[in-house]
């Protein structure tokens, strides 16, 4: 019988960590939560995973990644190590670079020195964004009635895209990309760096500027005001975030393979939808009612298009998006319906 992990998940309160460490602990590995609780979300997603599973059955740590100590001496048992931890939003990075740099850069450099010092070699995973990539104005797009697309691009975008860091969350989120990739070259750690789209999927608490399929849905649902930026028609994939852990699985599994690799996650080209020329009037029939917008300008850094080319993962790890649009949206919509006293 293989030997049970132990995993550290950092940021494992927020929507991504929380269902992680709920499959996680659903198979029996032990597992440690290290998250400083920032996010509106996280006392909530703590509290379901306890009904779930009992307060013992895992560990939780009140800390960030901006202590270099605290999680050095957090990580020294630590087999798995996936650093979620962050800030995540660019229009709050504009605002206090600073704060981001600090969370994402720092923050990533802290946690892979921590992993390095406890001698264990951990896998190491990390979720990065497809920002590093930047607004991609070289590359030619085509304007059809309800969406932007790649002209040439076909398949998305990939790998060997050049990197443009663009807005302090994408330096800053590019930066740890760079690191978690390099120290696995100098230093023979085995890390894992996924260039990940629009995740989205329960325990999402999404807010105006991060989560945007979850936001446009809980303020459809509670009657919130909603601001479109830009023309609407910029186009995303979207990817569940139970196809996003299964290629953390995966990853852990063929680390041998995975190891020092970067690979791009979204829901790649048979997933995407634009903001509101296709998202909007999906939502208005599950909804069952029209819904009026407020419009605003483009925002810093904003692509009008990116979708993943996921080749290399699915060539490599065996792993590809298998919650389309339509049953992974609908499924969002009715767990927040059914849950609205969470919002």
């Amino acid at each position: 019988m293989e030997k049970r992990k132990q995993y550290l998940v950092t940021g494992g309160a927020g929507f991504i960590g929380s269902n992680y460490v709920h499959r996680l602990l659903a198979r029996g590995e032990k597992v440690v939560i290290y998250d400083n609780f920032s996010r509106g979300g996280a006392p909530r997603n703590l509290e379901w995973l306890k009904a779930e599973f009992g307060e013992k059955a895992f560990d939780v740590i009140v800390g960030d990644v901006r202590d270099a100590s605290r999680i050095a001496e957090t990580a020294q048992k630590s087999d798995v190590i996936v650093h979620l931890a962050g800030q995540v939003a660019v229009t709050t990075s504009v605002t206090d670079p600073r704060d981001d740099f600090e969370s994402n850069a720092l923050g990533t450099f802290n946690v892979l020195e921590a992993a390095r010092a406890s001698g264990r070699n951990p896998i190491f995973i990390y979720a990065s964004t497809n920002k590093v990539y930047g607004g991609m104005e070289e590359v030619e797009l085509f304007e059809e009635p309800t969406r932007w697309r790649y002209k040439d691009l076909v398949t998305g975008c990939p790998e060997t895209q050049p990197l443009d860091f663009h807005s302090p969350y994408g330096c800053s989120k590019g930066a740890g990309d760079q690191y978690v990739r390099d120290y696995a070259r100098i230093y023979d750690l085995p890390t894992v760096v996924f260039r990940q789209s629009c995740i989205y999927g329960p325990r999402q608490f999404g807010i105006e500027d991060q989560g945007w399929v979850a936001w446009f849905i809980i303020a459809a649902v509670m009657g919130r005001d909603i601001t479109i930026y830009g023309d609407g028609k910029q186009v995303r994939d979207i990817l569940h975030v139970n196809d996003l852990i299964n290629a953390y699985d995966l990853a852990v599994e063929k680390i041998d393979i995975a190891r020092g690799q970067v690979y791009n996650l979204g829901g790649g080209p048979s997933n995407v939808m634009s903001i509101w020329a296709e998202f909007g009037p999906r939502l208005e029939k599950l909804l069952g009612d029209t819904i009026e917008v407020a419009r605003g300008d483009w925002r810093p850094g904003d692509q009008r298009v990116f979708y993943a080319d996921v080749s290399k993962a699915r060539n490599e790890l065996g792993w590809e998006p298998k919650i389309g649009v339509e049953d992974g949206v609908n499924k969002l919509f009715e767990w927040v319906k059914a849950n609205k006293n969470l919002f």
